[in-house]
């Protein structure tokens, strides 16, 4: 048996008005996975727990059959593992967008105008970072660059301060790293997970002052990494990258963001959970940080960008080249756009996002797994909601839809794949981790 996940990051909506009160999984063309909703299993998975935040992190562990209750730690140690940056015990690894903000005279004051400053291209964000770590982290004393100099409370961090370094004593116990396009990490080590971090995501156009990190626990970190953001804003928009971008008519990659942050992850191994080998691809370091976290291998995929303009189909090739003779069982396919257009409000990108997956991941595999005779299992699914309306994540349950070639079933149960469809079906997999459990082992009844 050949297994394939095709994961819509996202893909789950409310009706939208301008799409006539449909979804966008209702108003797309979608005939392939209308087709495996029709002569398969379709239903509803709870894929976020109450107890944690509704994201793409929670809840691909949940699709992957991890509980997020149980091996969540936080986001930004998951795409470590992928950019394969170690995270030791006493580590805390911080996710790091390069963001564009406003112009307003206070950092506080500004609007988070985009959190991938127009998806940076990775060559561009890596110079950028790089310079991050030469200016605001120098291992020798550093000109201020703004001239406020940061209190951190005691004399050998005085000490720093009066040296200069702009970040106080982050100049001995932090590094960043370059990901992919806007999406970076920080490593903090000796450092607890207290300051609450809010994802630039989630606060498109508002003022960025109430968002900023704020201490949990007293230990002064948001203070650091709050000015950390702030010098960065005034290096960063005088560096010559983003001057050059200004010129070209593109956003510039004017302010760190730091969000995400925790432990290191620890997961147990796929194979031996469900005694099947596999592959990840994406071109999202968080997904491809889960799979390796359980032992699956991360599969690159040339031009695969984590936005509307992918190379879908060549995902779909590089899985089924996994399955054919790649010595894969297994293959989780991710595709980022959906997720993409819901968190710009981009409703006509969203539908078509969800199209171009039937047409190009979807239609290819169904299509070469029948020439290729094998029986064959396919999953198709969200992670979570991405609602145009909120241009954030939500926590509703999602549809799911499964067919098994040989339990194809001649009547068609339903209309086609979307959100009321799903519901209407009266099937709910809750808790959401247990959806892998029955896709495996095929005990979810036709």
């Amino acid at each position: 048996m050949k297994y394939i996940v095709v994961l819509g990051d996202g893909m789950s909506d409310y009706a939208v008005p301008e799409l006539g009160g449909r979804t966008p999984l209702q108003a797309a063309k979608k005939p392939c996975m209308d087709f495996i909703a029709r002569h398969g299993v379709m239903g509803l998975v709870r894929t976020v727990p109450e107890s944690v935040q509704p994201a793409s992190d929670t809840a691909n562990l949940s699709v992957m059959g991890f509980d997020p209750e149980v091996y969540y730690t936080g986001r930004s140690p998951i795409e470590a593992v992928s950019m394969g940056v170690e995270v030791g015990d006493d580590d805390i690894a911080y996710r790091c967008n390069l963001v564009t903000l406003s112009d307003a005279e206070r950092y506080e004051d500004k609007l988070m105008l985009d959190y991938s400053s127009d998806e940076i291209p990775s060559d561009e964000a890596a110079t950028l970072i790089g310079a991050v770590n030469e200016q605001l982290l120098p291992s020798q004393p550093a000109r201020l660059i703004s001239g406020d100099i940061i209190d951190l409370g005691s004399a050998q961090d005085a000490q720093v301060a009066q040296g200069g370094s702009p970040c106080g004593n982050l100049s001995e116990s932090a590094h960043f790293y370059p990901g992919i396009s806007y999406r970076h990490c920080m490593i903090w080590n000796g450092r607890g997970a207290g300051p609450v971090c809010v994802p630039p995501h989630d606060i498109l156009t508002r003022r960025i002052g109430e968002y900023l990190p704020a201490d949990a626990d007293g230990s002064g970190d948001a203070h650091i990494l709050n000015k950390l953001m702030k010098e960065s804003y005034a290096f960063l928009s005088e560096h010559e990258v983003n001057k050059d971008r200004v010129r070209r008519g593109l956003l510039p990659a004017n302010s760190l963001w730091l969000w995400g942050q925790g432990g290191r992850l620890t997961l147990s191994s796929f194979y031996d959970k469900y005694k099947v080998s596999g592959a990840v691809i994406s071109a999202v370091d968080l997904v491809k940080g889960i799979g390796i976290s359980a032992g699956l291998r991360s599969i690159d995929v040339d031009g695969a960008t984590g936005t509307l303009n992918t190379n879908y189909r060549g995902k779909a090739e590089a899985a089924l080249a996994a399955l054919e003779g790649g010595g894969c069982d297994f293959v989780y396919v991710h595709i980022e756009a959906p997720d993409e257009c819901g968190h710009r409000n981009e409703i006509d990108n969203k539908v078509k996002s969800i199209e171009y997956i039937d047409e190009h991941v979807v239609s290819v595999l169904l299509e070469r797994l029948r020439q290729i005779g094998d029986e064959f299992s396919i999953l198709v699914l969200p992670d979570h909601p991405t609602p145009l309306s909120l241009r954030t994540h939500a926590r509703d349950p999602v549809p799911f839809a499964l067919y098994t070639s040989s339990a194809h079933k001649d009547a068609p149960s339903a209309a086609g794949y979307d959100e009321v469809q799903a519901a209407r079906t009266g099937l709910l997999i809750d808790p959401g981790h247990t959806l892998m459990d029955h896709f495996i082992a095929n005990t979810l009844k036709y």
